[in-house]
C-alpha cells in the first residue's frame, strides 16, 4: 500500500523505524510518538496536520521539512520537547505554525523567517531561550505573532519589527525582553500589541503608541513613575477574581442605561449570555485574548468592542456573560447600534453563523438580551407652515375624536367576539377531551414551570430551531428534557396534537423517546427523557476529556442505524428523519444510542388506491449542510437512502473524529484519499487507543457505501444495520467488557446485540430484500431491531 504521500503520526509500544524515499527516519523509543515527513509529493497540497492536545511526546523530526506543500501544522498543547527543526523554513507553503504549549526548546530558528505565506505563528508556552530572529521581520504575511512566556536571553525587541506591513497581534507577553519599544505606528493594521510583564525600562515616545491599537505594558519597569503611559500600564483581566475584564474609566460614570465600554466611552451595550460546551482547556485565563479574537472576528467587530463580564465554569462548560458595544464613532456623547447592527449580530449568535473553533469547541446562545434603549421606537419631530400651537391643538382635538370613536367600536367589538370566545373555549375544552393522546402525559404550563424553576436560565441546556431546550425535574424525581416552542414553531391545536399522536406510537430503544407535552396559554411544549452525556457530536470534539473507544464508537453506530431502521420499517406510518447528523444522536447513562429530533421528518410515501408505492416523497429541502445527501440536494426527491447517506457520514465521523466539513475540506473526500495514500491508520481518529485492523476496515467501507452519490448504490438500512451486527460479532471479547454488549448464536450465524443479557430478543427480524448484499462475506446474521 502506498503510504509516500502523507506525514503520519504513530503511537507504539514497541521501537519501530520508519522509512522515506528508501531512508531511515529518525527511531523513537517506546511509548513515545513518532513524526515521519514522507516523501513529497503534490497529494500533500491539501494536507494540513493538526494534532493538538492529544498528549504527544518525543522530538520533531527534520524530515518534516520534505512536506513541502504542508499548509497547517499543529502541534499545540502537547508533550513535544526538543529544538524546533530549521527545516521547517523549507515549507514555503506553510500558513499556520502552532506550536505553543509544548515543552521546546533552544532558540527559534532563523529559517522560520524566510516563510513567505505564513498568517500566524504561535510558539507561546514552551522553554525556548536566545534571541528573537531578525529574520522573522522578513515575514510579510503574517498577521498573528505569538510567542508569549519563553525565557528569551535578555534581548530587545527589534527595530525591524515595526515593518510587518500585515500584522494585526503582536504578543511578547513575559518574554524576559528588555531595551525600547520600536515604533509600530508605521504598522497600519495593527490592533493587538501585549508586552507585558519584560524588563522594557527605556523611555517610551507615546507618538509610538496609537489610541488606536490595544497595547498592554503592565508589568514593565518603564510603567514606573511615568504618568503618560497610565493608560496602557493598568491592570488586566487575569486579576478579576471573577472572571471578567477589569476596566478603569472616569469616576462620574454614565448614565443609565449606558456604561463605559472597554475604552471608556458611553454606550450602551447588547447583552449576551454564552456557553462553551466542550472547551480545550482548564484556565480560561490563559485564552481570554485568543478568545476575544476569535469571537469578534466571527462578529466582524472590533476587540475593544467586546467585553467579558463574567465567566464560571459549569460541569466541563465554561459560561459566560458578555457585552457587545457599538464603535466609537468620534462625535457625540453616547454611543448605540444601529437597528440593522443589532439585528446582523443577533442572527449570528441566533443562527449559530459564527464558525466552530477547534480550541473553543460548540457553543450554545443562552440569551441575547436587548436594552429597554432598543426596543423603543423614536418617532423623528416634522415641522410645517403651521404655528406649534396650532398644530398641537389640530393633533390634540384628532386624538380626542379618534379615541371617543375607537372606545365606542372596540366595546362592541369587545362584547361580540367575548360571547365566541365563551362558546369557542367551551368547544376546546370539549376537543381536549376527547383528543386525550394515550400513552403519554398531558402537563399543564405550572408543572412545566416548576419542574425548570420558571424556565431560568441555569436549567437551559441547548436551543435549536423549534425553541429552547430545559433540563426539568417532574415531582417523581424524573429527570426530562422539555422543548418549548418558539413563536416561529408554534402550530394549530390540533395538528400539534396529532403530531404528539404519531410520536407516541414510537416506541424504540435506540429512540429518544416522548414523556409527555404541554398545550396551554399559548404554550406548546414536548416532554422527552433526558440524556445525561449529551450529543455525540461533543464526545467527538478533540476536546471530551474521555474519548470514546472502537468498540463503543461500533455500539453507537449500531443503534443509530437500528433506531433509522425502525423509523423506516416499523413506524405506522413509516418516517424519513431528513436530519441525521451526530447532533441528533444522543447518548444515554449507558452511551446507549438514542436518535432524537423528529422536528424535521417527513412521512414515508404510503401506498396509492392500486396498492402502489412511490419511490420517494417530493419536499422543500431540510437538513445540515456535510450530512445532505447530493441527490436529495437537487431533486428534492426524499427516499430512505437520504438517511443512509447521512449516517454514513456520520461513521465516517465516528471513525476520524472529524466534523464532516472542516476548514472548508469535505470529510468524505478527505477520508478516500488518506485510505487511498496510506492504508486505514491515516484514517481512525489517533485517540482511539487500539481498534482491530479488520474490523475498522470493514466499517470504513461500509461509510463509504453508504456515502456513494448515487442512490442506489447505496445499502440500505436494513443492510447497514446487519454489516454492523457483523463488524461488532468480530471483535474480541476483551473490547466488548463494560458496555453491555452481548455475543449470541442462532441459526443465522453470529449475532452483536447491544442488549444485556437478560433482555435479548430470541426472534429475528426478517426485512425485506438483502439478496445479493455484498457488504458482507459468507452468512448474514439476523438484525435485533429493539
Amino acid at each position: 500500500m502506498n503510504v509516500s504521500n502523507w506525514f503520519c503520526c504513530y503511537q507504539g509500544k514497541e521501537s519501530k523505524t520508519l522509512f522515506s524515499s528508501g531512508q531511515k527516519i529518525k527511531r523513537f523509543e517506546p511509548n513515545q510518538y513518532y513524526f515521519n515527513a514522507l516523501r513529497d509529493n503534490p497529494m500533500s497540497s491539501s494536507i494540513n496536520k493538526q494534532l493538538l492536545n492529544l498528549n504527544l511526546s518525543g522530538n520533531l523530526a527534520p524530515e518534516i521539512g520534505n512536506l513541502s506543500h504542508l499548509q497547517i501544522l499543529d502541534f499545540m498543547w502537547n508533550k513535544i520537547n526538543g529544538t524546533i527543526p530549521k527545516e521547517i523554513g523549507n515549507i514555503k507553503t506553510l500558513k499556520l505554525l502552532l506550536l505553543n504549549g509544548n515543552e521546546l526548546t533552544g532558540d527559534l530558528p532563523e529559517e522560520l523567517g524566510h516563510l513567505p505565506v505564513l498568517d500566524r505563528i504561535q510558539i507561546d508556552e514552551n522553554h525556548i531561550t536566545g534571541s528573537i530572529p531578525l529574520s522573522f521581520a522578513n515575514l510579510n504575511s503574517t498577521r498573528h505573532f505569538q510567542l508569549d512566556n519563553n525565557n528569551f536571553s535578555g534581548n530587545s525587541i527589534p527595530e525591524s519589527y515595526g515593518n510587518m506591513p500585515k500584522l494585526l497581534k503582536l504578543s511578547l507577553r513575559n518574554c524576559n525582553l528588555q531595551g525600547p519599544i520600536p515604533d509600530f505606528s508605521r504598522i497600519s493594521h495593527l490592533t493587538y500589541l501585549d508586552l507585558s510583564f519584560n524588563q522594557l525600562n527605556e523611555s517610551i515616545p507615546t507618538n509610538k503608541l496609537s489610541d488606536n491599537i490595544t497595547t498592554m505594558l503592565e508589568g514593565n519597569p518603564v510603567c514606573l513613575n511615568n504618568n503618560s503611559l497610565v493608560q496602557f500600564c493598568g491592570p488586566e483581566g487575569d486579576n478579576n477574581k471573577n472572571g471578567g475584564s477589569i476596566v478603569v474609566c472616569p469616576s462620574q460614570g454614565c448614565p443609565p442605561p449606558y456604561e463605559y465600554n472597554v475604552d471608556c466611552f458611553c454606550a450602551a451595550p447588547l447583552v449576551v449570555h454564552y456557553r462553551l460546551k466542550s472547551p480545550g482547556f482548564s484556565d480560561f485565563h490563559a485564552y481570554v485574548r485568543e478568545f476575544e479574537s476569535f469571537l469578534t472576528n466571527g462578529l466582524t467587530i472590533h476587540t475593544n468592542q467586546l467585553f467579558i463580564e463574567h465567566f464560571a465554569w459549569e460541569e466541563g462548560r465554561l459560561r459566560m456573560n458578555l457585552k457587545v458595544f457599538p464603535e466609537y464613532i468620534g462625535n457625540g456623547s453616547f454611543h448605540m447600534f444601529s437597528t440593522s447592527e443589532v439585528s446582523r449580530i443577533g442572527d449570528l449568535f441566533r443562527q449559530w453563523d459564527i464558525p466552530d473553533n477547534e480550541l473553543f469547541g460548540p457553543y450554545e446562545l443562552l440569551d441575547f438580551i436587548l436594552l429597554d434603549l432598543y426596543r423603543d421606537v423614536i418617532i423623528p419631530s416634522s415641522s410645517s407652515g403651521i404655528s406649534k400651537g396650532a398644530l398641537v391643538g389640530i393633533i390634540l382635538g384628532a386624538i380626542v375624536c379618534a379615541v371617543t370613536l375607537s372606545a365606542i367600536v372596540s366595546i362592541l367589538i369587545l362584547r361580540v367576539r367575548l360571547r365566541d370566545y365563551r362558546a369557542l373555549s367551551r368547544r376546546r375544552n370539549e376537543s381536549r377531551i376527547m383528543i386525550k393522546v394515550d400513552g403519554v402525559r398531558s402537563f399543564d404550563y405550572k408543572e412545566m414551570a416548576l419542574a425548570t424553576n420558571n424556565f431560568s436560565e441555569s436549567a437551559q441546556i441547548g436551543e435549536g430551531g423549534y425553541g429552547k431546550v430545559y433540563k426539568g425535574h417532574l415531582p417523581d424525581g424524573t429527570v426530562v428534557a422539555i422543548k418549548r416552542a418558539q413563536d416561529g414553531s408554534l402550530q394549530g391545536e390540533r395538528e400539534f396534537l396529532t403530531e404528539i399522536e404519531l410520536l407516541s406510537r414510537l416506541h424504540h430503544r435506540n429512540l429518544v423517546s416522548l414523556i409527555g407535552y404541554c398545550d396551554e396559554e399559548g404554550e406548546q411544549m414536548l416532554v422527552y427523557e433526558y440524556m445525561p452525556n449529551g450529543t455525540l457530536r461533543d464526545h467527538l470534539s478533540a476536546y471530551s476529556k474521555e474519548p470514546l473507544s472502537f468498540s463503543l464508537r461500533l455500539k453507537i453506530a449500531l443503534g443509530s442505524a437500528k433506531g433509522l431502521l425502525y423509523l423506516h420499517t416499523e413506524a405506522n406510518p413509516p418516517i424519513f428523519h431528513r436530519d441525521v447528523k451526530a447532533s441528533n444522536i444522543l447518548l444515554d447513562s449507558r452511551y446507549t444510542a438514542k436518535v432524537a429530533d423528529f422536528g424535521l421528518s417527513r412521512l414515508a410515501p404510503v401506498p396509492d388506491t392500486e396498492g402502489n408505492v412511490p419511490g420517494h416523497v417530493s419536499t422543500v429541502v431540510k437538513g445540515t449542510p456535510g450530512y445532505l445527501d447530493p441527490e436529495y440536494f437537487l431533486t428534492r426527491n426524499l427516499t430512505d437512502k437520504s438517511d443512509v447517506y447521512s449516517l454514513g457520514v456520520v461513521l465516517l465521523e465516528l471513525l476520524t473524529g472529524r466534523p464532516p466539513i472542516f476548514h472548508g475540506e469535505n470529510i468524505i473526500r478527505q477520508v478516500n484519499m488518506a485510505y487511498n495514500s496510506g492504508g486505514i491508520s491515516l484514517v481512525v481518529d489517533k485517540r482511539i487507543e487500539s481498534y482491530p485492523t479488520e474490523c475498522a476496515e470493514k466499517f470504513l467501507a461500509l461509510a463509504l457505501k453508504c456515502c456513494k452519490d448515487t442512490p442506489d448504490e447505496r445499502p440500505k438500512m436494513s443492510e447497514v444495520a446487519r454489516e454492523l451486527e457483523y463488524i461488532c460479532s468480530m471483535l474480541p471479547e476483551s473490547d466488548t467488557k463494560g458496555h453491555d454488549y452481548v455475543i449470541t448464536s442462532d441459526s443465522s450465524g453470529t449475532i452483536f446485540s447491544s442488549e444485556p443479557s437478560s433482555s435479548v430478543i430470541k426472534t429475528p427480524f426478517i426485512s425485506g430484500d438483502v439478496s445479493g448484499s455484498d457488504l458482507v462475506s459468507g452468512s448474514i446474521p439476523t438484525i435485533k431491531p429493539r
